[in-house]
């Protein structure tokens, strides 16, 4: 389904005794950014259940600071364990251009997280698709990620979304998409049996791991494809994307709405299905006219006007 196979697998980034830059950056997670950042990790975890104890997860490292960090609170979860559950810090290869490849090599030593590092030829096989390649790309990386972490002995892959990426899908699949869906924090898979795809950084603002970052004085990739770097850049170093328009508009919105952010991530939390024209559940669409003169619903509509004379 996914192509071609894999072509080398190899770790780097082994754990160093006394390593004072990785203790620096593990401090901050513990004090500075505790609440910001491994709290609200930490209640992402026990919120959505993303952990059972025995779990071994494959956390799968971009190179990006979501997934650096993600990769840094697992580590600090584990030292305070509950239970016990195994860690696989796993990074694919999808055709880096060696520099790339070198810096997340080089933030893996920094950061002391041991990387097992597997090569794919996503890059070239998507280098030729004109259509909705950033699309393929994704599902392309995610059925390699959930292959070779099965492979590897784990039940669950982590991924690096946070908070802002949750708010900016809903939105994104409103105004783009003419639908109402979210990110879930957990999902099952439906090629990879026994697998989950889990997102800790759920609860987590991109603005904090932004701080996190330039705090510890930390340089990592931002959007190392191909595409990317020969993308219309808008003057800011950042690709201008349907994301980013989207992002941009929340902003605007902030400005004379404070809660704005806090109100779509609530939005998907507060459904009314009574109030909804049709939704899907499991591939089945529903219609409210299928149930609209159903005796049940007469029968509801009744009992609120009972409860409304008896107040």
């Amino acid at each position: 389904m996914f192509g071609s196979g894999y072509e080398i697998e190899e770790e780097t980034g082994l754990l160093e005794e006394g390593n004072p830059r990785s203790e620096q950056i593990e401090l901050s997670i513990r004090k500075k950014f505790h609440k910001h950042i491994f709290s609200k990790f930490a209640k992402a975890i026990n919120t959505y259940q993303l952990l059972q104890e025995g779990d071994r997860v494959a956390v799968c490292i971009s190179g990006g600071k979501d997934s650096m960090l993600m990769a840094k609170c697992f580590q600090e979860l584990q030292r305070h364990r509950k239970f016990y559950f195994e860690l696989l810090f796993l990074v694919m290869d999808p055709g880096y251009h060696t520099a790339n490849r070198r810096q997340i090599e080089q933030n893996a030593q920094i950061m002391n997280l041991p990387l097992t590092i597997f090569e794919t030829q996503i890059f070239d096989a998507v280098d030729q698709i004109e259509k909705s390649p950033c699309y393929l790309c994704a599902r392309m990386r995610r059925g390699y990620l959930y292959s070779k972490a099965r492979e590897l002995g784990c039940n669950k892959i982590a991924l690096g979304h946070h908070y802002d990426d949750v708010i900016e899908t809903i939105l994104m699949g409103m105004l783009y998409g003419g639908q109402v869906q979210t990110m879930m924090p957990k999902l099952h898979s439906t090629n990879f049996e026994g697998m989950e795809l889990i997102r800790p950084l759920y609860l987590v603002r991109e603005a904090d791991i932004k701080h996190w970052r330039d705090y510890n004085g930390l340089h990592f990739l931002q959007c190392a494809c191909h595409f990317t770097d020969a993308c219309f850049n808008n003057g800011n170093g950042e690709m201008y994307s349907k994301r980013q328009e989207v992002k941009e508009l929340i902003q605007s919105l902030k400005a004379t709405n404070p809660y704005v952010e806090g109100n779509l991530f609530k939005s998907v939390e507060n459904v009314n299905l009574s109030t909804i024209i049709a939704y899907k559940q499991n591939g089945q669409k529903h219609h409210f006219l299928d149930t609209y003169d159903t005796e049940d619903v007469l029968n509801a509509v009744q009992e609120k006007k009972l409860d409304k004379k008896n107040v």
